[in-house]
């Protein structure tokens, strides 16, 4: 831990150096071990948070930087009250993101994937871990979180992937798990399946074509309305509304395929919307999920023409076969225009599905994929959350959680890919059998033959839903997980939500009986400062590792809590100019403090004046503000509560009124109380800026250890709480700042003594802080029983100003004044005589002048 500091040493010191001070300090607090607990104690009398894990391949972002800042002042503020803490810490492996990142290297390199196969490809992709993986870990560090870098863990460690095994396992076993030919959201550009929410919509500019389709049996024909023509050749049915009379004489008939000559049945849906398109709709299972649902209602036949490969499949026929999709797309229209079927276009914009991983569009297809039922998993992580069990911060999320839970769809866990947890399925292709089991059978127990493995690997986020107790050891029966499990807080994104939050709580419940935490607070996201999203491509990425290095790390993370909010927010350079700030202004006043009082004082309250019970009590009120702001996840009130405690009260006003009695006869009382006051006010603040406090703390420590090294502290409780005291200060600094903008008001120059009388009640113990802090010289009555000079309202009355002001000057300033609102009273009139001015001049113009006048006239009335 660091050391502690000598007084002559603070002394040649002038100012707070985080570039100095923090790296120092992190290395301290790492040497410590104070981030790696004894897995002792319960998970009821200890306090947990287990990170959301960064990717392997991630730099620290904002979004990070924000969660870490949150998480850390709780585990400091849980570390602070005397609970074993531990903050889980480690990386995820991320699939689909890392096999990118190696991909792109090896073409960079002139080879692929195919070429250098797979075993070769996973060696590659550990090597690229051992390269890359540390790089956010060290920035944590640097930021100044107290994880429990110790024991750091990673989604591919040998006990975590045989928890993730063994999980699979029993979920097929329990019936969760299975495999079945479904319509999936495939990625042609990562060439795999991805879940419904690694999907994400964007609004595209499109074309709505309107195709005849012969009806068989007459005449008739019925037009449809699609964005697809392309998907044509894949159509099954045709579905109508069973209520939509224009359609009600089709019901049951037979319809021909354009271009095909397929015969088609036409259906009644209640799915099909009358007011969309001509309310007449092509289904086509294969490629779109409504349309696939409607297929299994009606036992339809399932045709694909759009291949993984993102072209056309032999199925769509010739010509189509081979073209890609917008190549198709062209074919199908122009070849619908030769035969006289297309009945017209219009232009539509509408929501279109593209991959969060790859930004390729996604094609919905038919794909054989390992699928998870989500339902009966789903109902007690719904009780739980109604119960309160599991509580959202802000309660608003509750409800987003609770709705997607409450229609929850079948999760496809399975990923056409090389990284990753590799299926614990095997096949024998000789009779078909499949296993699925923990180790690898042999050979086949039906037949005796060979059996190989499934080439697949698990969705990323099955392994991560497994984090906050594989992460302990589970399965086996650890102290770790018995010490530190289930955790108290989770502190993550909105957009994760349904991808981790919910399944962690399931796989939580199903596997240990309890859920993983007990509160979970969404943080807003922070956006550029124009407010579009940061992003490096974009232009609008802000690397919260250069702020720190113009900053500091107290500054940054101070100014991310306190522009965070329930909303989005636009990042705030001056949030962060604010931190800085209450940096440098603690540092100085701690040095002050340290430096003025009597270096053998016992830090104890021990007030001899009404100045000393008033910061007491505010003491002890921040104190109890600041532990409920954090009971509450209300990061941002609880930094905002906290600059205006110590910039404000604390160094603005006690420390100045303070100033002239450390001076006299009193400094020795008033070193002990000043010591208590600083020292609480360093251990308070901690949580939130644990560097220049831990660095200030190194001067007055009393009991051989660093803050974060285990100084213990109890609330402070109601004793010190002086509301008399409170109130009698309150007053005083309302008639300091009023006499002060008086002075401001008439050029008194700062220095000048100004003779006064407060002709106000309540001031009994605090007039001799007016004078000190506003420059007056107080009397009862005036020297010659004139007029005074000015009058000053103050709460409770007034202050009259007997001698100090120069009237003669102030006279003719006022009259200058006087002169230049008149002459600007007289250009308004002109102006506003002017019939060409207010005739031509847009209306809001001719107001505001209007405005303007009222205003010069009513300041020269007040002269």
């Amino acid at each position: 831990m660091p050391p502690r500091r000598s007084v002559d040493d603070l002394a040649s010191r002038k100012r707070f150096e985080p570039s100095e001070i923090e790296p120092r300090l992190i290395s301290a607090w790492l040497e410590s071990g104070l981030f790696h607990p004894a897995a002792e104690g319960s998970a009821a009398d200890n306090y947990s948070i287990a990170i959301p894990p960064p990717n392997v391949t991630g730099v620290l972002h904002m979004g990070h930087a924000f969660g870490a800042a949150i998480q850390d002042a709780l585990i400091r503020s849980a570390r602070m009250s005397g609970r074993r803490t531990k903050w889980i810490f480690g990386t995820d492996h991320a699939g689909i993101a890392t096999q990118t990142q190696v991909e792109r290297a090896l073409i960079a390199e002139g080879t692929t994937r195919a070429e250098l196969g797979r075993e070769a490809f996973i060696e590659r992709a550990w090597r690229w871990r051992e390269e890359y993986g540390s790089t956010i870990v060290e920035q944590y560090k640097r930021l100044g979180a107290s994880c429990d870098f110790e024991d750091e863990r990673f989604t591919l460690d040998p006990d975590y992937a045989a928890a993730v095994v063994r999980v699979f396992v029993a979920l097929h076993e329990r019936g969760y798990i299975h495999r079945d030919h479904y319509l999936v959201n495939w990625d042609p550009g990562s060439g795999s399946a991805i879940s419904d929410l690694e999907v994400e919509e964007r609004e595209v500019d499109d074309s709505l074509f309107f195709i005849a389709y012969s009806v068989a049996d007459g005449r008739d024909e019925i037009v449809v309305a699609t964005v697809r023509p392309e998907t044509m050749l894949a159509d099954v049915a045709i579905a109508v509304h069973p209520d939509d009379e224009r359609y009600t004489h089709l019901i049951g008939r037979t319809a021909i395929l354009p271009l095909v000559g397929r015969r088609l049945p036409i259906i009644a849906d209640d799915y099909v919307k009358p007011e969309f398109g001509t309310g007449a709709l092509k289904v086509t299972p294969a490629h779109d999920q409504n349309d696939f649902d409607i297929g299994r209602r009606h036992s339809l036949p399932v045709i694909s023409v759009v291949g993984e490969d993102g072209r056309m499949t032999a199925e769509a026929g010739e010509p189509f076969a081979g073209m890609t999709v917008a190549e198709a797309k062209a074919a199908v229209v122009g070849a619908l225009e030769a035969e006289g079927r297309l009945r017209g276009n219009q232009p539509l914009t509408h929501a279109v599905p593209f991959s969060q991983r790859s930004g390729v569009r996604i094609e919905p297809l038919i794909s054989l994929q390992w699928f998870m039922r989500m339902d009966e998993l789903a109902r007690p992580a719904i009780d739980v959350v109604k119960r309160g069990e599991v509580r959202f911060h802000p309660e608003r999320w509750t409800r987003v959680y609770l709705d997607w839970m409450e229609t929850i769809r079948p999760w496809c866990v399975s990923r056409q890919l090389w990284w990753g947890h590799r299926l614990p399925v095997y096949y024998c292709d000789a009779c078909e059998e499949t296993y699925v089991s923990a180790s690898a059978p042999e050979r086949c127990g039906a037949c005796d033959g060979p059996v190989r493995q499934d080439e697949d690997v698990l969705d990323t986020w099955f392994s991560s839903a497994l984090w906050p107790f594989a992460t302990l050891g589970w399965p086996e029966q650890t102290p770790a997980l018995a010490a530190f499990y289930p955790g108290d807080a989770l502190v993550t994104a909105r957009e994760i939500i349904y991808l981790w939050v919910a399944r962690m709580i399931m796989m939580g419940l199903e596997f240990t009986g309890s859920v993983p935490f007990s509160d979970v607070a969404i943080t807003s996201v922070i956006q550029a400062p124009d407010g579009r999203r940061m992003s490096k491509s974009l232009g609008t990425g802000i690397d919260p590792l250069d702020e720190i290095a113009k900053h500091g790390a107290d500054a940054v993370r101070f100014g991310l809590l306190a522009m965070g909010s329930s909303q989005d927010v636009r990042y705030s350079d001056e949030k962060i100019g604010q931190g800085q700030d209450l940096a440098n202004k603690l540092f100085n006043a701690a040095r002050f403090a340290v430096l003025s009082i009597d270096p053998e004082a016992v830090a104890e309250p021990a007030p001899t004046a009404i100045e000393d019970r008033w910061i007491l009590s505010r003491l002890a009120r921040i104190d109890r503000v600041l532990g409920e702001r954090l009971a509450g996840f209300d990061f941002a009130h609880a930094a905002l509560d906290l600059y205006d405690f110590v910039y404000g009260e604390l160094c603005d006003w006690y420390i100045e009124l303070v100033k002239p009695r450390l001076r006299g006869e009193d400094r020795g009382t008033l070193s002990s109380t000043l010591r208590f006051v600083l020292r609480e006010t360093l251990a308070i603040a901690h949580p939130l800026i644990p560097f220049v406090t831990e660095e200030m703390w190194s001067y007055v420590r009393e009991d051989g250890e660093g803050l974060l090294a285990g100084h213990v502290r109890a609330p402070l409780g109601d004793g010190l709480i002086d509301p008399e005291a409170e109130a009698a200060l309150e007053r005083m600094i309302a008639a300091t700042q009023a006499v002060r903008s008086w002075r401001d008001s008439v050029n008194v120059k700062p220095g000048a003594p100004v003779i006064a009388r407060i002709d106000a009640t309540g001031y009994e113990d605090t007039a001799h802080l007016i004078a000190q802090q506003a420059r007056l010289e107080l009397r009862e009555r005036d020297s010659n029983g004139s007029e005074p000079q000015a009058s000053v309202a103050i709460p409770g009355g007034s202050l009259s100003i007997l001698e100090g002001v120069d009237t003669e000057a102030q006279a003719r300033r006022a009259e200058k004044r006087r002169e230049v609102l008149r002459a600007e009273i007289t250009r308004a009139q002109a102006k506003l005589s002017n019939d060409a001015f207010v005739t031509n001049a847009p209306p809001e113009v001719v107001a505001k002048e209007q405005q303007k006048l009222r205003e010069l006239e009513e300041e020269l009335q007040a002269q």
